[in-house]
């Protein structure tokens, strides 16, 4: 819980400054990036985390990766800050905060729909246009298969969920079943 309260608030206060300086989307793109990186690569992410190694030897190696990055100043001052306040392992929970802010601040929802079967391109669409209405953002739809729900489709925006599967119409009809009560 503690990490979710950091990770929010370095979040927001790179929300804040992108909101000044009209820069949100570039350092959606360049944030994603560097935390992608982080992932990815075991070797940086222990040469830059671990505090077995020195930390003005740990600092080097960040300055030395973020200067051969193509990122503006501003997302090295601020990817500096999160290593000198202790608070680079943060940097993917810090991502997945600032991408779902930014997404808001620009009136992006990002939503999933689950079906049992492959959906036309059709119907995703109409999915999707029917969520931008209801919702008054513009919606990126992610779109998986899950046999297991027998039929009808899932969908989640944040966390609001629609289910209409009918895996779980069929359990909630058993548990109506075993308390006695009519269907």
């Amino acid at each position: 819980m503690k990490n979710l309260v950091v990770a929010r608030r370095y979040a927001k206060a790179l929300l804040l400054i992108s909101k000044e300086d009209g820069q949100t989307d570039v350092y959606q793109k360049e944030l994603s990036g560097f935390a992608q990186l982080m992932e990815t690569d075991e070797a940086l992410n222990q040469a830059v985390t671990n505090p077995l190694y020195e930390a003005s030897a740990r600092r080097n190696v960040l300055k030395a990766v973020i200067d051969k990055l193509d990122i503006s100043g501003t997302m090295k001052s601020f990817l500096l800050l999160l290593f000198d306040k202790g608070r680079m392992s943060f940097i993917g929970a810090i991502d997945d905060l600032y991408q779902k802010m930014a997404d808001e601040l620009n009136g992006i929802g990002r939503a999933s729909v689950v079906s049992a079967t492959d959906l036309s391109a059709e119907t995703v669409e109409r999915i999707r246009a029917a969520l931008s209405k209801k919702t008054n953002m513009d919606i990126v739809l992610q779109v998986e298969k899950d046999p297991d729900l027998i039929g009808g489709i899932v969908t989640k925006i944040g966390d609001l969920v629609w289910d209409g599967s009918i895996k779980t119409q069929l359990y909630n009809m058993r548990e109506t079943l075993k308390r006695g009560e009519g269907v």
